[in-house]
């Protein structure tokens, strides 16, 4: 226990079995139960896990009910209960995210941290997640790398640069307009707050930090960033970047439009990101027809020269809609930041 409050550790894994062993010698003392996840691996991962587990599980399904059953394989460690549990398919980070997130929330574990397998997180920081949790001051705590120059040293250029544009693209779909690196998977989590969100659902892809954080602020719960050190050594990742980006980015365009009708329905953020969305949809849709008419060589006839003219006086007003709806929005969402 830390705090008076049980700990528990989700651990995903998928081909990590150079590094997942010594992850999970590395955890606390005060952890209570650890959920070691290997997702499909294909190579001796999980051979790794049931070399530390105490007790193996099968994943629960979304509508099984009530605690799980355990085998017992030896007995608990100075570290607490370590549960096996292993995906009969590849489900992606998310995924094996959710299979530990229902353990922990099935068991009842106060607070819940997820660490990565790859050794790239130092299990020492894991106090300075559990602090704000455990006090209460937050109900969901997350690692920042971007919070200092010194800390975004040790990130790749490329991977930087698409960081901060998800960074952007979550503020607006989240409402956290104070939380940068989203894409961190070190977290601490609250009992309260996974009872409070809709764990059934999590994205099942790497995006699921960012779906995370769009249904807490749903749910109206409080998150803080932990500044941390980006660190990265000899493990491979498993990221296709080109799909990565634009896949994670549709999905926060729908978890946004659905934020609004949830929590913004007849609120004056609501009525100004509406705003914004529909000046944005009318001028693209003015640049595809643009488009449309100068590939087709007619812009010469007189009818298309007036449709031309009477879209060139609609524009501006677009532009200006989209600009101050999303502007306002901006500011009126910041004050209801929960």
């Amino acid at each position: 226990m830390y705090g008076g409050k049980t700990v528990g550790v989700v651990v995903p894994a998928y081909n990590e079995e150079r590094f997942v062993g010594d992850v999970l010698d590395s955890l606390p003392d005060f952890v209570d139960r650890v959920y070691a996840v290997d997702d499909a691996s294909t190579d001796a991962t999980w051979d790794e896990i049931r070399d530390h587990a105490t007790v193996e599980r099968a994943p629960r399904t979304d509508a099984a009910t009530g605690e799980a059953d355990e085998t017992p394989l030896r007995a608990d460690g100075d570290g607490g209960t370590v549960v096996a549990i292993r995906h009969e398919r590849n489900r992606g980070a998310g995924g094996a995210i959710k299979t530990g997130y229902l353990a922990a929330r099935d068991d009842g574990v106060d607070v819940t941290v997820t660490i990565d397998a790859d050794g790239q997180m130092d299990p020492a920081m894991m106090t300075q997640f559990l602090d704000p949790v455990v006090a209460g001051d937050a109900d969901y705590a997350k690692g920042d790398r971007l919070a200092t120059p010194e800390f975004r040293e040790g990130m790749p250029r490329f991977r930087l640069a698409g960081n901060w544009l998800l960074t952007g693209l979550t503020w607006i779909a989240s409402g956290y307009w104070d939380v940068t690196d989203p894409q961190n998977g070190y977290t601490a989590i609250s009992l309260d707050a996974l009872e409070a969100v809709d764990v059934e659902e999590l994205y099942e892809y790497y995006g699921y930090c960012n779906d995370l954080l769009v249904k807490l602020n749903v749910a109206g719960m409080s998150v803080v960033d932990v500044p941390m050190p980006a660190s990265y050594g000899d493990e491979q990742s498993s990221i296709d970047y080109g799909g990565y980006v634009p896949k994670v980015s549709l999905m926060l365009l729908r978890n946004f439009v659905w934020r609004l009708r949830t929590r913004y329905r007849s609120h004056p953020a609501g009525l100004a990101y509406a705003l914004a969305l529909l000046g944005a949809v009318a001028v693209l849709l003015r640049a595809v027809v643009a488009v449309a008419l100068a590939l087709a060589g007619s812009d010469s006839s007189e009818e298309t020269s007036d449709a031309d003219d009477s879209s060139g006086r609609r524009f501006p007003l677009s532009l200006v809609a989209t600009v101050v709806g999303l502007v306002a929005g901006v500011v009126l969402d910041r004050r209801n930041q929960p």
